[in-house]
């Protein structure tokens, strides 16, 4: 082999790999560790809130733009926040993941339906071809790689528990790698304070390596 040639085929391996470490978003490149991970927070979207949220007497009565505006962006600034507690790298098996809050923060900006419902078969109305959709249509951003986010689906004051399903997706081509449907126990005083007791059980439950 010449050296032109040596010189071609390390350039054209340097290239393989590069493109490999940049697009790696594959279960394997999930489970192994081997690529970064991105937290987008959580998506109270399809979120309905069972029962009555006045319930909590530092809450009052709450409004649809109350939930949005107040509650849905604090529950996930405390990722930002409290990344001690909420050491979602841990989870995921990571010295580190990125943060980009954002992405879900847009998108739950613009919720226009009621959150609030008496019917407690809302409490779970989501499974796995729904969350696929829901993340076919989603905006990213341009963020590449692979993403970990909540589709917060119920919150039951009867229950004392939250609904989720946690998925890991490839932001690239906007598929599910791994999904799950999660629960987490509420508690503590005050609203905020009690669903996001709640929210901190479900990540504890999001590591990918107990789903089976």
């Amino acid at each position: 082999m010449n050296r032109l040639n040596k010189l071609s085929w390390l350039i054209a391996v340097l290239f393989f790999l590069n493109v490999k470490s940049v697009t790696a978003q594959t279960k394997e490149d999930l489970t192994n560790g081997t690529a970064e991970i991105t937290w987008l927070g959580m998506d109270f979207t399809q979120t309905k809130f069972i029962g009555a949220a006045s319930q909590f007497k530092d809450a009052g009565e709450i409004t649809n733009a109350e939930m949005r505006d107040r509650y849905a962006t604090g529950w996930n600034q405390l990722f930002i926040n409290e990344q001690k507690k909420y050491d979602v790298a841990k989870q995921v098996h990571r010295t580190e993941v990125k943060y980009a809050i954002d992405v879900t923060q847009k998108t739950n900006s613009g919720i226009k339906t009621d959150f609030f419902s008496n019917d407690p078969a809302d409490y779970m109305r989501l499974d796995a071809s729904k969350v696929e959709a829901l993340v076919k249509k989603y905006d990213f951003q341009g963020k590449k790689g692979i993403g970990l986010m909540f589709f917060i689906e119920g919150m039951s004051k009867g229950q004392d528990q939250a609904s989720a399903w946690v998925a890991y997706v490839n932001m690239d081509n906007k598929t599910v790698i791994m999904s799950k449907h999660l629960t987490g126990k509420a508690g503590g005083f005050g609203f905020k304070n009690y669903w996001a007791k709640a929210f901190y059980n479900i990540l504890k439950d999001s590591d990918y390596k107990d789903w089976k």
